[in-house]
């Protein structure tokens, strides 16, 4: 249904922002606002605020943000058209009549809500006879209860064609109607055929509990396809959907952990182990849309997919998919299960125990990048380990949240560089003792001078970050190097890391730009220490009437002095 601005914002007008939200959080008014703890994320000291002279709520933290309709949408995991019914109840305020057209688009959409309700009946009722017996022992020796049979509608399609059709027919349903269901097909002669048959039947919901079409499983082990779900109708759309998403949304609003597998028998495996918020894509791999379904539920929903090479290849898929919709606070997990089990089989096999800690062990969307990148280069050789670079900075510019791209740039970057690190490390520590001999010996033919005051000398970290900064440029050039150094000062290293993150970003940045963008990041107090003239006491290639011709060596001598020696080793001035 549309709803046009009027009446949205008429509902606005009618709901506090504060009304609706200290339903679930303690608000404090401070002022024109209120207060409290975010609901979407774990804080201790509040970030959340409600401002309803402006009608939004907004975390500093996390950065979620909306009206009265986005609360609703993202605390109780409804769409849109349901956010504006449900509001419309809360105020007391009457839905706009629809057109005729839509009442009767929405008219068909019922009666066919109703055809596949009789027909979900039916199927259980035929599972409950005496035709469905062998349909019973099959679940019963898979380790399904009576009490899972009735909570997830289980039924059976009788191995005789025409069957349904002819219960229903009795009932009034039309041909048409079971056609436009998905119930039946029509063969190239014009007859029509029950689409299911001899299977265990699986109703599919949608988010209200709604049956809009179902699943089908063989129990004949030559059967040219073991699963059989109904065909696209205008009620079902096989990427849009998720198995079992009506009961799992209650759960996940409850608290339970979100988990995404493969199959309805996996769902409602866990379902019977206490996993109540489980759900699974209809024989696809994960789309970008069901994606964003999970995420009106949970921020970080756990792919819990099979062991098997075909589970892994699901869940790089989904790795690939999520990635451009990526948005502050929400993201995906990956729980990896032994090579060769599901959960359904796990569990049958006593894992419950063994599958909460993987759970809780469940790896990060980030994580599970990097391990891609990993596996496709390898680190031989320069022109690979640069191919890792480019491979790691164009996976980056996937993600059109810039504020979560920069975050993945540069988590990607470190490993990047800390593997980089380790490889160097690895090559022992006599290469390294003489690159600091020849280094302190002269570079470029001429001797370096060790320039020092009062016999007080500055780190060699400082002076390098002081030249990274001053001199952008030179900080490009040698951008490998620099990242592959690692302080232990806090402050310096933080500092370096952005440094570094930023070049790679914009390696055009002059002097000037790139102190702002690091003042921007909450560096200001430690580049007022840096950059100040006890600094350039030390180096006069800092200083204003530095030589052209000096500037390259020196900052190469830096580089060479923290790498051989290392910041730590050196006695100086804190910052």
């Amino acid at each position: 249904m549309f709803f046009d601005e009027a009446f949205t914002q008429r509902l606005r007008d009618a709901l506090l922002v504060s009304e609706l939200v200290s339903r679930r959080v303690r608000l404090v008014r401070r002022g024109r606002e209120f207060t409290g703890l975010c609901p979407f994320h774990n804080e201790k000291t509040p970030s959340f605020t409600v401002n309803d002279d402006k009608q939004f709520f907004h975390c500093f933290g996390c950065g979620a943000h909306g009206d009265v309709f986005g609360w609703v949408m993202q605390t109780e995991g409804l769409s849109y058209p349901e956010a504006v019914e449900r509001l419309a109840e809360l105020a007391g305020i009457p839905l706009p009549r629809p057109s005729a057209q839509s009442q009767a688009a929405a008219r068909e959409r019922a009666d066919l809500h109703e055809v596949l309700e009789r027909a979900c009946q039916w199927f259980q009722q035929r599972l409950l006879s005496e035709e469905g017996a062998a349909a019973r022992a099959y679940l019963e020796d898979r380790g399904v209860t009576q009490e899972t049979i009735q909570r997830f509608r289980l039924g059976f399609a009788p191995d005789r064609r025409g069957v349904l059709q002819r219960a229903l027919a009795q009932g009034g349903v039309s041909d048409d109607q079971l056609v436009a269901a998905g119930l039946v097909k029509r063969a190239d002669s014009g007859d029509l055929r029950d689409y299911f048959f001899g299977r265990i039947i699986f109703p599919i919901t949608d988010r209200q509990g709604r049956v809009i079409a179902f699943g089908g499983r063989s129990m004949d082990p030559s059967a040219r396809a073991k699963y059989l779900n109904s065909p696209e109708t205008s009620l079902f759309d096989k990427g849009r959907t998720l198995y079992n998403l009506h009961q799992a949304r209650r759960a996940a609003h409850d608290g339970a952990e979100l988990l995404v597998v493969e199959g309805y028998m996996d769902v409602i495996a866990l379902a019977q182990a206490g996993f109540s918020a489980a759900v699974a894509p209809l024989g696809t791999a994960l789309t970008e849309e069901q994606i964003v379904e999970l995420w009106r539920l949970t921020p970080e929903p756990l792919l819990c997919l099979d062991g098997d090479s075909a589970g892994q290849r699901a869940a790089s898929r989904a790795a690939q998919r999520a990635l451009p919709l990526l948005k502050p606070g929400c993201s995906l997990r990956f729980v990896t299960l032994p090579s060769g089990t599901d959960p359904d089989t796990l569990i049958q096999q006593g894992g419950v125990a063994l599958l909460r800690s993987l759970i809780e062990s469940a790896r990060l969307l980030e994580a599970v990048v990097w391990e891609e990148l990993l596996a496709t280069h390898r680190l031989d050789s320069p022109e690979r380990q640069a191919a890792l670079r480019q491979a790691v900075l164009a996976t980056a510019a996937k993600i059109e949240d810039k504020g979560v791209q920069a975050a993945y740039r540069s988590a990607l970057l470190d490993r990047y560089f800390n593997l980089l690190r380790q490889r160097r490390s690895r090559r022992g520590g006599a290469e390294r003792g003489e690159r600091g001999r020849s280094a302190s010996r002269q570079l470029g033919g001429s001797p370096i001078p060790r320039p020092a005051v009062g016999g007080l000398r500055r780190l060699p970290a400082q002076i390098l970050l002081a030249f990274s900064i001053t001199y952008p440029y030179l900080a490009v050039a040698h951008l490998e190097g620099l990242a592959l150094q690692a302080l232990k000062d806090r402050e310096l290293e933080a500092l370096r890391r952005a440094l570094v993150d930023l070049l790679a970003e914009d390696p055009d940045l002059d002097s000037r730009s790139l102190e702002c963008h690091l003042r921007d990041q909450g560096f200001s107090d430690v580049l007022d220490r840096l950059l100040g003239p006890a600094t350039n006491i030390h180096e006069p290639m800092l200083r204003a009437d530095a030589i052209p011709d000096e500037i390259d060596r020196r900052f190469a001598y830096w580089l060479e002095r923290v790498a051989a020696l290392g910041d730590p080793g050196e006695q100086g001035v804190a910052l």
